[in-house]
């Protein structure tokens, strides 16, 4: 048995994981690299491994950046069963087309470019018309329900408690005699969130591949976020401009909505009105209001009273473009929630056109903004920045609240793994930037007694019992030892003995290898 980490391997986004076993290749997501200009160029890459031999894929959830490649992969040839939550399908109806019609939108301007330059064309990663097509192939999973993929492969998804319908996957992969577990926690939820319950405590596994996007952070707003959206919404009304928050479709959106809800009903909000301009968000928000039965107790109480967050009267969707045209005309009183999360793409990009050089506005970010994209510029302090070949000046305030983060934070991750009764022999850590990955590979033994590695992209790892240690942590190790056997031969005359137990080293080293090749 061995694993490959095809994405979000020391890096945040493009998730993807691959497990060979009793001959056949299980694919645990399929996700979209965002950020850099560097990481977004994997995804016009080839797959390293072939479509058509993937047999199965499992999804652990719709954000873009763990399903936005699986219509390249069936447009590439997959032909195995795809699985996810019913919660998860009916999101992937609203972002994989929406994903697909930006690739077109993005090629279509690049070639434009190339067609000036007398440069090769391009043709999209795929297209909404292949989104579309993806989708209705992908069965629908309840959580909880125990799947058998065939005799020797079984699936089960449980709440991650990250977005609406999100997962934890355990799979259960018998080779012979033996039956080894293996869990992926997706995307893991903070605790408390409203809409979404707290992530499902898993009793035990052979292997955890875990996500660790804050593995280096505690959600500092938590407690108090209500108050401080309260404190930038009445600043911004008082200064006579809009506020305007880059907010991801799917749960950011509608868990500022729930807070916006909370401050209406206790009288707190001033006279403003509510805009969600995304089409996508408005889909998602649509999607939602179908999928009451997966909601908090909280939440469930809340709507069971008439008080529905997701309908409540300041607020205004905006489905058109001339509907969005018609929020750019207004200077004061809005609250706009537009996508993208990270300002990068879709109509928030207008608005901040229209908002940014204002001193009146405020441009408040609720989420995590990958290094390189146009949210994480503006909150570094950037005089101006390139919007739609226009440079536009920044006079409005920029503001964060941390407490609206998805992922769990650092002690949610560690008390999550020490939940579990019969802990797993390792943790390989992925979904996390250079920082949060060395802070988790240091605390997660410290913490919770299992050793923890972060895999580099596209590392192959064999999970023979007894065999769990990659080539290049080997050499890792051996540096390590070696380094400090240098040091030492330096301070000591009888240097003989030191260089044998060095070679022996050395030797120690290829055989390792060896074994870890031949599993």
């Amino acid at each position: 048995m061995r694993i490959t980490f095809y994405g979000a391997a020391r890096t945040v986004t493009g998730s993807c994981h691959v497990v060979e076993a009793a001959d056949k290749k299980i694919m645990i997501d399929c996700g979209l690299f965002q950020g850099h200009r560097l990481s977004r160029e994997r995804n016009y890459l080839p797959f390293a491994m072939i479509p058509q031999t993937v047999d199965y894929l499992l999804i652990t959830h719709a954000h873009i950046d763990h399903s936005g490649l699986v219509p390249k992969l069936f447009r590439h040839g997959f032909r195995g069963r795809a699985l996810a939550t019913g919660a998860t399908v009916d999101l992937l109806e609203v972002l994989l087309p929406d994903s697909g019609h930006i690739q077109e939108m993005e090629v279509e301007r690049l070639n434009r470019k190339a067609m000036r330059a007398g440069k090769k064309l391009i043709e999209p990663i795929y297209t909404a018309e292949d989104a579309f097509a993806c989708v209705k192939k992908i069965e629908r999973a309840k959580y909880n329900q125990v799947i058998s993929l065939d005799d020797n492969i079984t699936v089960r998804f449980a709440d991650a408690g990250h977005i609406l319908g999100s997962s934890i996957l355990e799979l259960w992969v018998r080779e012979g005699p033996k039956q080894t577990k293996l869990v992926f926690s997706g995307d893991l939820g903070a605790t408390g969130k409203p809409f979404v319950k707290d992530p499902s405590i898993i009793d035990e596994a052979d292997y955890l591949v875990m996500e660790c996007t804050y593995g280096d952070r505690l959600h500092r707003d938590k407690g108090d976020r209500v108050e401080k959206l309260r404190a930038v919404i009445q600043e911004t009304y008082e200064k006579g401009g809009n506020l305007i928050i880059p907010a991801f479709a799917v749960e950011r959106t509608q868990d500022l909505l729930y807070d916006i809800n909370k401050l209406l009903l206790s009288g707190q909000l001033p006279p403003v009105q509510v805009y969600i301009d995304s089409p996508m968000a408005v889909a998602a928000t649509e999607v939602f209001k179908r999928n009451y039965e997966h909601f908090d107790q909280e939440t469930s109480r809340l709507i069971s009273t008439g008080e529905n967050p997701l309908t409540m009267s300041v607020l205004h969707l905006s489905r058109t473009v001339e509907e969005s045209r018609a929020i750019n005309e207004i200077k004061s009183g809005a609250i706009i929630l537009s996508a993208s999360g990270m300002c990068d793409a879709g109509r928030i990009k207008h608005h901040l056109k229209h908002n940014l050089w204002r001193p009146e506005c405020t441009v408040l970010f609720v989420g995590y903004q990958a290094p390189g994209t146009k949210g994480q510029r503006l909150l570094s302090g950037v005089p101006s920045i390139r919007i739609h070949g226009e440079e536009v000046a920044v006079r409005a305030d920029i503001r964060s609240i941390d407490g609206y983060s998805s992922h769990a934070d650092q002690r949610e991750l560690l008390d999550w793994v020490n939940a579990y009764k019969q802990k797993p022999a390792r943790v390989f850590l992925v979904h996390g930037d250079p920082e949060a990955l060395a802070t988790m590979e240091k605390l997660t033994p410290e913490k919770t007694g299992v050793a923890a590695y972060a895999p580099a992209w596209q590392e192959t790892i064999e999970l023979t019992p007894g065999v769990v240690f990659s080539t290049e942590e080997l050499h890792k190790a051996y540096q390590a030892v070696a380094a400090k056997m240098d040091d030492f031969m330096q301070s000591t005359p009888n240097q003989s003995d030191l260089k044998r137990v060095l070679e022996q080293f050395k030797q120690l080293e290829a055989l390792l290898e060896k074994m870890n090749k031949a599993g």
